[in-house]
This record gives C-alpha cells, structure tokens and sequence, in this order.
C-alpha cells in the first residue's frame, strides 16, 4: 500500500505541522515533567523513595520498550489511525494519573501514559513527512524539533510552577483539555498513510520489546538497588541477549520490524548514534542539574526553572532558523555544530559549578547549551526521514525515538552512579563534588555524538548549486 494511500477533509502542511507538533510536545513533556513535583505527590500519596522513582521510570519504560511497536502498528494499520488511538490512550490515562489516590494508581496510569505515547510519538514525524513537500521539510522539521526539544528541557519548569502555585495533579489534567482538541483535528485534517503493507513482525516484536524492556528495567532499577543487583544483572544480561537476537533476525528474516540493512546507510547508523548519545548526555545533565539549582542553591521549583530558560527556551528562538538554514546548507554541519556547542556548555557548567556559584557565572553555559541543542533538535528530525525510503520512515522514526529514550535512561542511570560515587546529597559541597565530574561525562558524550553526525554524508547538490533535501536517502536505495 502507497505512502500516501487516502486522504482526508482539509489535509494540509500547516496543520500537520500544528497537529504533531503538539502531540509531540505533550508526550515528550511527560518524560521530566514529574521530577519536580516528587516531594508533593509524596505528601499526597505517600510511598517510598523507589516508589517515586517509578513515577517518572513507569512513562518511560513503557515508552521507550513500545516505540518501535507503535510504529509497527501505524505502518501496518494506518498511521492517522493508530495516532488517534495513541492520543486516546495517552489523554485517558492522563486523566486517571490526576485522579490517582495512591501511588501505586499513579504508578500504573503513568506506565499506560508510556503505553499512548509510545504509539503517538514516532508516528507524528511519518504523518508531518507525509504532509510536507520535500524541499520545505527541514523548516517544518525544525520546528517539530523545537517544539520536542523545549519539552524534554522545560518539563521540569513546568511541572514546578504548576505544583508550586496549583496542584501536582494538574501536571496531568494540562494533557486532557489538550488530547481531546486534538482528537478531531488530527481526524478531519491530517492525511492517512501506510507503509510497505508487510504482515506485522511479531518475533521482532517479541525481541525488541523484551530487549529494550530488560535493558532499561535494568537501568531505571541500577541507581536505587545498585548494578551487582541479581535482577539488574538479570534485566540487563537477557535484554543484551534479546537485542542480539532482534539484529541477527533483522539480518535474515524477510520482513523484518527494523531491516538492518537500513544501517548500511552512514546517515542513517550515523543519526541514530548521534541521538542514542546526545541524549544520553543530555538527560542525565538536566535531571543533576534540576537537583543542584533547588538542593544547593536554594531556589524554589518555580525560580529554578526560569533560570534555566536560556537553555530551555532557546530552541523555540534558534530550532526553526536552523531547520530552514538545513534546507541549504548540509543538516549534518548544522547538528553536528549543535552537539559540539552542547557539549562545550556542559564543559563550562563543569569548570565554574560550585556550592555558592552566581548566576552570572552560569549564564554563559546556559545560552551556549541551549543554542547547541536547539541546532542540534532542528535537522536531527530531518535526517532521520531523509536517510530511508517513505514507506520506512515509520519504522525509522521509531527506532530512533526509542533509542532516544534507551538513551535518556541510560544517561541518568550514568550520571546517577558516577554523582554517588564521587559525593551524595549530605552536604553542597559532597552534592559539587558528585556533579562535577557527571558534568564531565556527559560533555564527552554529547562530543563524540557530534563527531558520529560528521560521519553523515554530505549534501549532494542539485544542478542550481543547492543542497537536495533527501540526499541522505540516496546509500539506502542504492543498497536495497
């Protein structure tokens, strides 16, 4: 079946464009969103630190373990189809999550919050591609990208300012109002698509899931119980050995979930290896960083956040001048230019953090790390779609939002063993000593993540002297 089997009313560029960028907003938004409100939903609900802990690690293993899947499903069933049932999940169990009287509720609705999300997000990109002509994708992309990057950054603002000033439960209710405009809109506007029409895969399905699930259980679990834990082992080891299955079976089989020959494209591995660790840097940052403006500093949920605005903020004003400069210049110098600034403001927060530190000595980290990943959150997206053929672009939108959240997990596993090695939470001075050298870390992280998007071919140029914009498709075709 055709990419682009079926229309529907009113199909358009700028309403994909709004459409899936909210609906991307609000499920990348739920990923962080939660961490500040921790010590009020404890409170309310009560429960132990672990307990807490998978109020935020509930949304993203399911998340993370189910992205792949989902796309699966839209590809086979319909992309506009399985999105609304994605948007009805993720807003339905938004609204059990605020009316959660214990925190065992919360805990389940947050894991069937991971569950919609994991359906939505990768298809929002499949339905924006299919929405946008080709030369105009990597300004629309940018400004999906800005819109998923200011998210993950500001989750923590927001869910401080709505504990501090209203209520933990409204950090959900904010989805309901929104899932539900979007339902019709996405029904009536945007157009249906499919992919290959292949039959679902379900031992790679079976694979997948089960290795990502093991994996970051593993990691979600190693920081509270420790990595010589018996069941962290167990998770990790078994979810290895599943992943090793899912890429020899995508080697051999005929229809496989991820064809791993899509790898033999330098964009496409090249992309993927960049988010898996830009993420993975990144994340983990944010979650100490959060902790420190608030632990050591002393400001409140609300304060801390708005002070983190030149980093969190940035890509609404930098993400979409980038995706239209990555529409003439190669979008792999734009992302590649992004990490590596990313990752020299990570550097600056690691030589001037200390337990009296001004603000003033913080700010130049905090512009240098949002324009870098504002660059970087710009042309990802359109790399991404660009290095497949359109029938694939769901399973590849998949794959790399899942290794994104595989990433984020990992990142504050990381970065959570190295702070407890290193210091703690006993005093300001034992919390610097534990962050500095996480800081370190992940700067290296997001460097060597811009030196594998140097890997992505260059633009080839058309006959005007300008960039193509699906010139990273080309090794993929040519080795099919």
């Amino acid at each position: 079946m055709s990419q682009q089997a079926g229309t529907t009313r009113g199909g358009g560029a700028v309403w994909a464009l709004v459409i899936t960028s909210v609906a991307g907003f609000m499920a990348a938004l739920d990923n962080l969103v939660v961490t500040t409100a921790l010590p009020s939903i404890r409170q309310d609900l009560g429960g132990a630190l672990d307990d807490l802990e998978w109020t935020v690690s509930a949304y993203t293993l399911t998340f993370a373990v189910l992205l792949m899947f989902g796309a699966a499903l839209g590809d086979r069933f319909g992309r506009r189809r399985l999105f609304l049932v994605g948007i009805t999940v993720f807003t339905a169990a938004s609204a059990a999550a605020a009316m959660s009287t214990g925190i065992e509720a919360l805990i389940a609705a947050r894991a069937v919050q991971g569950v919609g999300g994991a359906i939505m997000m990768p298809l929002t990109l499949t339905l924006l591609s299919a929405a946008v002509p080709a030369a105009k994708r990597g300004m629309a992309f940018g400004v999906w990208g800005a819109a998923n990057g200011l998210a993950v950054a500001s989750g923590p603002l927001i869910g401080g300012t709505l504990t501090e000033h209203v209520s933990w439960h409204w950090i959900f209710w904010l989805n309901v109002p929104v899932g539900l405009a979007l339902l019709p809109l996405a029904r009536l506007r945007l157009k249906e698509s499919h992919g290959t029409g292949a039959p679902l895969d379900l031992t790679g399905t079976l694979l997948a899931s089960g290795g990502l699930f093991g994996i970051v259980y593993g990691l979600v679990r190693a920081p509270i119980v420790g990595w010589s834990d018996s069941v962290v082992l167990t998770g990790l080891f078994a979810g290895t050995a599943l992943l090793v299955g899912f890429v020899l079976h995508g080697i051999r089989a005929e229809n496989p979930m991820l064809p791993m020959r899509l790898f033999r494209s330098r964009a496409f591995a090249g992309i993927n290896a960049a988010s898996l660790l830009m993420f993975l840097g990144m994340f983990g940052s944010i979650f100490l960083l959060s902790q420190f403006l608030q632990g050591v500093l002393g400001y409140s949920p609300t304060e801390a956040g708005l002070r983190m605005l030149p980093w969190t903020g940035m890509p609404m004003l930098v993400a979409p001048i980038a995706g239209y400069l990555s529409d003439r210049i190669s979008g792999r110098t734009i992302a590649a230019t992004g990490l590596f600034l990313q990752a020299l403001g990570l550097g600056w927060f690691a030589t001037v953090i200390s337990a009296d530190v001004s603000y003033a000595a913080q700010l130049p980290a905090l512009i240098v790390s949002g324009v870098g990943m504002a660059l970087y959150f710009a042309p990802a997206s359109n790399l991404v779609m660009a290095s497949v053929r359109p029938e694939e672009q769901g399973i590849a939108s998949g794959s790399n939002n899942a290794l994104r959240e595989v990433g984020g997990a990992l990142g504050i596993a990381i970065m959570a063993s190295i702070f407890s090695a290193q210091g703690g939470y006993d005093s300001a001075r034992s919390f610097v000593d534990g962050i500095r050298p996480a800081l370190w870390v992940g700067a290296a992280l997001v460097a060597v993540a811009g030196l594998a998007a140097l890997a992505i071919p260059g633009a080839r140029r058309a006959a005007d002297g300008t960039p193509g914009p699906a010139q990273d498709a080309r090794p993929v075709l040519e080795n099919a």
